[in-house]
């Protein structure tokens, strides 16, 4: 007598499901192995964020969270928490530049700086400045794309955001090699922080080889905060009535912040298209542009830590935080508890922008980096064809993980 067989009722639906699975686990072992390269210890300390909700302590690091909702919490708290003393970047950045930058860090002159710069950055703004830095750059790249060739995107991401600094700083034009050669002068000196996970006092050679890198960087700034118009950041901070010291130290700490960030997020959005399969359902459905720029900055996190030291006694969820300790939020980890790439997922509001920060710190340049993201996605599937990684290479000991070499072409 036959036996019978019981079908899979959707066997072609279970193979796509499959399939969608394998091509996601594909993503996802490629950024471990990118967070792997940039800092060996980086994935062992995520991974253990992920048994840090709501907030754990551990051995030489201090309080450690990976819960996006404690995470806004915290960054949200300018009573019990302060990025000025030992932990937060301010404490850092002060024994380069002067104590004079605790002031615009956190202090009343934080306010003043974000409430007269914010005009800088908009949606609309952001859009046009990316227009005039980029359109140059970006035509020669599209056309060696449409013509079949490879194009590294690591290297010309490197190159945009040098491009989008000496546009910003009001800094004299250079070609491709000159915005390369800025985007590196800022590399160098974020590269300062390197180490800086458990403890960010610097040693006496570290300050100084930092303070040598900003002449470097800064040598142009003069000129500009003499002569640029107020829609540079050089001319506001003029109008503002910042010093020239002031200024300099601004336009430091604003390259350091945009450049390692933006160019890893430009390269890990073309990787993440690929290895997730997602940018075929982009180019069936382009309305769906906003969702890979807001996925990218939601699974890449480019900022994987933030950290804060603890300036008053308090209390999280039955924790006793004490002044003088400090906290790290794991945000790549709390960013990734909402689950894998996919261009249409939803809004969640407990992650919302956190991969911008939260509170007074929100990143200022929120916008710029959205057009900044959009202009790359249209340059790589604005003419509907689908493109492919013919070769990769993760950067090794850099302060934001990001990829080195990303050669891709056009299919067909």
């Amino acid at each position: 007598m036959p036996v019978a067989v019981e079908r899979d009722p959707a066997p072609r639906e279970r193979r796509i499901r499959l399939l969608r699975d394998a091509v996601g686990s594909s993503a996802e072992a490629h950024e471990r192995r990118l967070l792997a390269a940039a800092r060996p210890a980086l994935p062992l300390l995520l991974w253990l964020g992920q048994r840090a909700r709501p907030i754990m302590r551990l051995p030489r690091l201090g309080w450690v969270t990976a819960d996006p909702v404690i995470a806004r919490r915290i960054l949200n708290d300018g009573v019990h928490t302060t990025l000025l003393e030992e932990g937060g970047v301010g404490h850092l950045w002060a024994q380069v530049l002067g104590d004079w930058v605790l002031e615009l860090f956190d202090g009343a002159g934080h306010v003043e700086l974000r409430t007269r710069t914010k005009g800088l950055f908009t949606e609309a703004t952001g859009a046009a400045l990316v227009e005039r830095a980029w359109s140059g750059i970006l035509d020669r790249a599209r056309a060696r794309l449409d013509a079949g060739e490879i194009v590294d995107i690591a290297e010309l991401s490197r190159t945009l955001v040098g491009g989008m600094v000496i546009e910003l700083l009001g800094m004299p034009p250079a070609d491709e090699a000159g915005c390369r050669e800025v985007f590196a002068i800022g590399e160098e000196l974020a590269a300062t922080a390197l180490g800086s996970t458990a403890d960010t006092r610097l040693s006496g050679e570290s300050i100084e080889h930092a303070r040598s890198i900003v002449d470097r960087l800064t040598v142009g700034v003069p000129e500009g905060y003499r002569t640029a118009g107020e829609d540079t950041v050089l001319g506001r901070c003029r109008a503002m009535g910042l010093t020239l010291q002031q200024t300099r130290g601004l336009a430091t700490l604003l390259m350091v912040a945009g450049t390692e960030t933006a160019a890893s997020a430009m390269g890990r959005l073309a990787a993440l298209l690929v290895d997730s399969g997602e940018q075929q359902r982009l180019i069936a459905d382009p309305s769906l542009a906003e969702g890979a720029v807001r996925e990218t900055l939601r699974v890449a996190s480019p900022a994987p830590l933030i950290g804060r030291a603890i300036a008053a006694d308090h209390e999280i969820e039955g924790r006793k935080l004490r002044a003088g300790e400090r906290v790290m939020i794991l945000t790549w980890t709390a960013n990734n508890t909402a689950g894998r790439f996919r261009i249409d997922r939803p809004y969640s509001p407990h992650h919302r922008q956190l991969w911008f920060g939260a509170g007074r710190h929100l990143c200022l340049g929120a916008p710029l980096a959205r057009a900044e993201l959009g202009a790359m996605l249209e340059l790589l599937l604005g003419d509907g064809r689908e493109i492919e990684i013919v070769r990769r290479t993760y950067g090794r000991r850099v302060l934001i993980p990001a990829y080195s070499e990303l050669l891709v072409r056009k299919r067909g």
